[in-house]
Formats: structure tokens, sequence, C-alpha cells
């Protein structure tokens, strides 16, 4: 099968529509209390979205994507795009790079210089950053069936189409579980994964109790279970109901991903002091050009159930590639080491960096890429 350079070109046309749509928003009214507690407060996502109509280029972002090297191949009869950015280092270890929801390659751009061009041969990779099926540029399923233990078989098929015999994977949000279901696919060929954060079942009731890290990270888990999953459930169940508005309204798909930047990152309540305005948009424009709202939603209807298992405890399966597990402060879900090697049988690195929360890449890309030069550092031939 062919692999295609790709080269985004969005007509002006699309651009005027999107700035025409946002200046048209019907808003509603303020919040009946003040602050984040029913959702984005309206001065906050007007400002945003103001932003997004008057002063945001997207131009910027697509040379950038362009530069990089951006490419389609077909994989299990769905297009797929990605990025491939070659290291200069002949010996760089081929690194697969999976983003999950409400993310993308975008994450990513500024870690893949760091991993790509180091001074030290040492820490080289080449990068491969797929978009996943029903979002970015990538098709969109047209039937079901395109769950996580899919994407893995496809992303193997992607490194060995390109002519990668032994490469690491590394993931994030979905692309932590496609990246242990990679594990689980292609053992043969993987040097090893490096999980951000690896995903188990807590122990509630260990031998010895709890220590004070896996307390603060049952507080956290419950409170998310209790006041930030709706998005989730909404997709899981009618993720075609939630795509309509999210599909349409440039303010909606704004506000659905603007508030998880804000309670997932590491930012002391205020997302854009860790990633600048336009990154966070550049991001929101690879949902919103190719229309992505109700496709991307689909993959909780496909997979989430398999996630929800893991973290219950009822599926126990073991992980014995090599892996690499990092967990930042502001993360979701923060696994104590203790509870990680119940599942992950092979951990050779664990880090727990100073700052980052769940879309770290992008916050924090020095941490992060150092983290993965950590990784795979013993993983090289």
């Amino acid at each position: 099968m062919t692999v295609a350079p790709f080269e985004l070109h969005v007509a002006e046309a699309q651009l005027d529509d999107l700035r025409d749509r946002l200046r048209r928003t019907r808003w509603p009214e303020p919040a009946t209390v003040p602050g984040w507690t029913q959702g984005v407060p309206l001065e906050r996502l007007q400002a945003v979205c103001a932003t997004w109509a008057e002063d945001y280029d997207w131009r910027v972002t697509e040379r950038r994507l362009n530069a990089i090297g951006q490419f389609h191949t077909e994989l299990d009869g769905l297009r797929i795009h990605f990025l491939h950015a070659r290291s200069r280092h002949p010996g760089a270890l081929p690194l697969i790079m999976t983003h999950g929801w409400p993310g993308s390659v975008i994450e990513y751009l500024n870690v893949i210089d760091r991993l790509t061009q180091p001074e030290d041969p040492a820490d080289a990779f080449h990068v491969v950053c797929p978009s996943l099926p029903g979002y970015g540029f990538s098709a969109k399923p047209s039937g079901p069936g395109w769950g996580v233990a899919r994407i893995a078989a496809a992303w193997a098929t992607l490194m060995s189409r390109l002519g990668y015999e032994r490469y690491g994977a590394q993931g994030s949000d979905w692309g932590t579980t496609v990246t242990t279901e990679l594990a689980k696919h292609d053992p043969a060929h993987l040097a090893g994964i490096h999980v951000v954060p690896p995903l188990v079942a807590p122990d509630r009731d260990p031998p010895g109790g709890l220590t004070p890290a896996e307390r603060a990270a049952l507080e956290k888990l419950d409170w998310h279970g209790a006041h930030d999953g709706g998005y989730s459930l909404e997709h899981a169940t009618k993720p075609q109901t939630i795509g309509y508005a999210l599909t349409d309204s440039p303010a909606a798909l704004c506000a659905w991903i603007y508030e998880k930047y804000r309670s997932w990152m590491d930012c002391d309540g205020d997302p854009e002091t860790v990633v600048p305005r336009s990154a966070l948009l550049d991001n929101l424009m690879l949902y919103w050009l190719p229309a992505t709202g109700a496709s991307s939603a689909r993959l909780y209807w496909e997979s989430i159930a398999d996630v929800n298992a893991v973290l219950a405890g009822e599926t126990l399966e073991p992980i014995d590639v090599p892996a690499a597990c990092s967990i930042f402060p502001g993360e979701l879900q923060r696994s104590s080491r203790r509870w990680a090697q119940q599942r992950f049988r092979n951990i050779h690195h664990w880090g727990e960096p100073a700052r980052g929360g769940h879309f770290a890449a992008f916050e924090q890309p020095a941490l992060f890429a150092a983290e993965t030069r950590a990784a795979f550092r013993e993983r090289r031939p």
C-alpha cells in the first residue's frame, strides 16, 4: 500500500465561514453561580471565541504542519493521516505517539524537534504521530468496529509499512490504551512502551494500607467520576446527539473542549498560563475543520467499556513488554507503582515529573521529552 504525502491548504471560504459562525453565536445567560462550577464562564468563552474570530491565524499552524511532513495511507480500509519526522541521526529509534480526546497531533508539535534532533544521538527518535480514526485529518469510520484493539493492529501495520522492524510506542489518554493494546498485538517488534499514565485498577485496601499519595489519587479519581465525567457518558451512549452541536457550532465545540483544558491541565485554574490561547485554538481546529465532533466522540461508544473494565479490576491481562510509566502531578489517573505492577510486569522506568497534567506534551514539552528519553534509553540496540 502506498504512503502519500499530504499537504494542508484549507480554503479561505472555510475560515470565513468559521469566523461568521463565531460572530453570530447566540449566547446563553451567565451561570447562576460564579466561577467554573456550572461550566466555562460566559465571559471567558466569549473572549476565547472573539480571539478565534478576529485575531487567530490558522495559516501559521498550517505551514508548521506541512513543514514537519504529513502523509496519508490506507490501513484496514481506512485512510489514516500521520506526521512523520525523521531524525538526522541514523540510529534513531522509531517511535509511534498516539493522542486521545480532546487532543490531536497538535499536542506534540513542541516535542517533535526535541525528540528527533537532539545533540546526543542516543536520545534521537524517528517520530510517527497518527491521527486516530475519526480524528483530525484521518478518515471517519462508516461502520462500527474501530475500537482500540483494531487501531493498535493498524498502527503495527503502519510501522511495518514505514520500514520500522523495531520500534517504541507511546500514548496518553486514548493513546495509553492503544499503546497497551499494541503491546499485546505486536510484542515481537516493540522495543518497549511508554504509557502516560498507566491505566490500572487501584487497590483500595492494600496490605499495610494506602500511602498518602495513593489516598490522594483515589480522592481525585472519585471526584472526577462524580463531577467531571458527564462528557464521557454522553460520548459513550449518544455520540451522534452531541456530535450535531460540536459539528455545527464552533462556540459549542470550544466550550466542550476548553472546559477540559481547565479541568485536566496542571494550570492553577487557568489553562492559558501554561499553553497559549493560540495553541489551544490550533487543537480545536483539528476538530472543527474536518468536522469530527461526532466521529471523535464515537471512540467512547466503541471502547470506553474496555477502559472501565480495566479501571474496575475486571480485566487484568498482564503486559510483559518492557514498560515505562510517567505520572504527571495534574493527571486524572495517578497510579502508584505497586498498583501498576499488577498489570505491567516489566516496568523499567517510573517517572513522576514536578509539573504537568493530562496534556503533558502540550503543557510541559521539555519535561515530556525528558521522560520519553528516559523511557527508551535502555531499550535501544
